[in-house]
């Protein structure tokens, strides 16, 4: 009796060890078969572990969009855990944002794990103050340059605990870029997003090249949107494009010092 129970003791303590809560969210049957074809150039196992996050996290993740990373996180979070989305005011007047903000809340009443994710307001506080362990951002950042970026990343600072992780993965710009021609590429320079970020009291703990891709030029002729997934040029040059895959991504880890 007493081997029966060491054994027993023995297959669950192994299976603690092998489990892996990650790799089951990105394995989750509540992902859309469309978005697993994009794990290729994006690298969420590699890129949310790089970002430190562990599965009782309270989390915000920045404007979702159509919410490829909410669903891998969802699940991620969801028995200990907390997701926070902080997606489009849905008084916005722009009707494809508010669009965007509706059919976001259809997802997330879809699935039982992601009617557990709270959602807020882009443009509000976020959070309460130094409540949350990381905030993360992923190809955002050229749709804020400016005074809209220094206040989103200032209320992340502000909800983030002492010590928390703020995540980045924007697309990147080669060095010298003026603002002009980041807001009309896409792309946004390392030094800029570094900038912002330090100004605001975070520090920068560690960069990765898990997202590069050395195959993009960033010159395209409609700028980030030219390549995959949008492809925003159609048919002309279509297949060279899908060649080059997504785009060269900086991906940036910065933390709250605790003396905040």
């Amino acid at each position: 009796m007493i081997k029966k129970i060491l054994l027993i003791s023995l297959l669950f303590s192994g299976y603690s060890i092998l489990a892996d809560p990650l790799n089951d969210a990105l394995d989750s049957s509540d992902r859309k078969f469309e978005n697993l074809s994009r794990d290729a150039y994006r690298n969420p196992y590699e890129t949310i572990s790089f970002f430190k996050i562990e599965p009782n996290m309270k989390v915000i993740e920045l404007s979702p969009g159509g919410g490829w990373y909410t669903e891998i996180l969802a699940n991620y979070l969801s028995d200990s855990g907390l997701l926070i989305a902080a997606h489009f005011n849905p008084e916005i007047k722009n009707n494809y944002l508010k669009r965007s903000r509706a059919n976001f809340e259809k997802m997330l009443s879809s699935k039982e794990n992601f009617k557990q994710v709270k959602l807020v307001n882009l443009d509000s506080t976020l959070a309460p103050a130094n409540s949350v362990d990381a905030v993360l951002t992923f190809r955002n950042l050229h749709n804020w340059l400016g005074p809209t970026m220094d206040g989103i990343f200032r209320n992340s600072f502000h909800a983030l605990k002492p010590g928390g992780f703020f995540g980045i993965v924007e697309h990147r710009a080669k060095p010298g870029t003026s603002i002009k021609k980041m807001k009309q590429s896409g792309y946004v320079t390392e030094m800029y997003a570094i900038e912002i970020a330090e100004s605001i009291g975070f520090k920068l703990v560690g960069k990765s090249e898990i997202n590069a891709n050395p195959n993009d030029t960033t010159d395209h002729p409609k700028g980030v949107w030219t390549l995959p997934p949008t492809l925003r040029m159609k048919d002309v040059d279509r297949s060279k494009y899908i060649q080059i895959g997504e785009s060269d991504r900086m991906t940036l880890l910065f933390v709250k010092p605790e003396s905040s």
